[in-house]
């Protein structure tokens, strides 16, 4: 078992640091390899300074690991040609360290489904420049696990919210726009169910891919909060506000016009089949096996306005809502 022996995460950022949090308060041995410093540090916790892309330096950093966790990522912008080297990095570091690989994956891998609920055996579809990185950077994981070099563990989750993150397409303009008072700006179809990963959940799961053997070997949809449609999030986030929040719906061609000034809006255009049809993440699988499921959709979301409230210091009590 691997409860007592150290933890290695690699990357503090929006879930790197919350999973962090999350294993230090289990009790467990923690170190942090990043780039630079963290600016957040959690007590007790080791941290050590190396560039991933560099295989000699994140194995050095990773010494004496029994867990390595792979929570970098790459600027949007330059995702394809960055990232994958940053894994390679992090898997000669589990390799050479004798660790267990604990991934964490974005579902661009899938491509389109068609409205299709995405479980863990769906093929690895992607048509996008992005899917069809993030399918082969799974490849390479799975290869080297069958090839008896490292096992592994992955966990995937979808777009994702919570104190904190602000970039993702409900960050700034969702949440930041209603506690401001504005409009939500949406790209797609806000009426279509579309699953949202909560960060703390997403902490959660990893850390139990991380700790617990069932999971090695797997590929695991992380739990999360119940799916829902847009409308009927920013529902939820107007009843904590206090104010009702209307939604702007932004058309793919006023998308690419705002790409022309701002490339990680650009970047966007390629995913948005995620909001014209349902978009469903499974999790049946992990929650059957370790007995878990995620937060309720209304606590993550007063939880992650009451950080968007405080961070503007204009903090507010949630309005209280009629029972369902």
């Amino acid at each position: 078992m691997t409860q007592d022996r150290l933890h290695v995460v690699f990357g503090f950022g929006q879930v790197g640091s919350a999973l962090t949090a999350h294993l230090a308060g289990l009790g467990l041995p923690v170190r942090v390899v990043s780039r630079n410093r963290p600016s957040g540090r959690v007590d007790g916790v080791d941290w050590r300074a190396a560039d991933a892309t560099d295989p000699e330096a994140a194995t050095e950093a990773a010494k004496g690991a029994s867990v390595v966790y792979q929570c970098l990522n790459a600027p949007y912008t330059d995702w394809p040609e960055r990232f994958p080297p940053l894994q390679r990095g992090v898997l000669a570091a589990a390799e050479r360290n004798s660790a267990l690989l604990v991934s964490l994956e974005n579902i661009y891998g899938y491509g389109p489904t068609g409205g299709k609920a995405m479980t863990e055996d769906l093929p690895l579809a992607a048509t996008t420049v992005k899917g069809r990185t993030r399918a082969a950077m799974t490849q390479e994981l799975l290869d080297a696990a069958d090839a008896g070099r490292v096992r592994i563990a992955i966990g995937r989750a979808s777009d994702f919210f919570g104190a904190g993150v602000t970039e993702s397409s409900l960050g700034e303009r969702v949440f930041a726009n209603a506690v401001a008072g504005k409009r939500a700006d949406f790209v797609g179809n806000p009426n279509l169910p579309h699953t949202y990963s909560y960060i703390p959940d997403m902490a959660a799961g990893l850390a139990t891919l991380g700790t617990d053997e069932r999971a090695v070997g797997g590929v695991w949809h992380l739990p999360g909060p119940e799916t829902a449609t847009t409308r009927q999030i920013l529902d939820l986030v107007a009843g904590d506000v206090g104010h009702p929040v209307g939604v702007r719906s932004l058309p793919k061609l006023a998308v690419r016009a705002l790409g022309l000034f701002n490339p990680t809006i650009r970047e966007l255009v390629e995913l948005s089949y995620e909001f014209d049809a349902p978009f469903v993440l499974d999790t049946t699988k992990y929650e059957s096996t370790f007995g878990t499921a995620g937060t309720p959709l209304s606590t993550a979301i007063s939880a992650t306005v009451a950080w968007y409230q405080n961070r503007n210091g204009t903090p507010h009590p949630p309005q209280e809502r009629p029972a369902s």
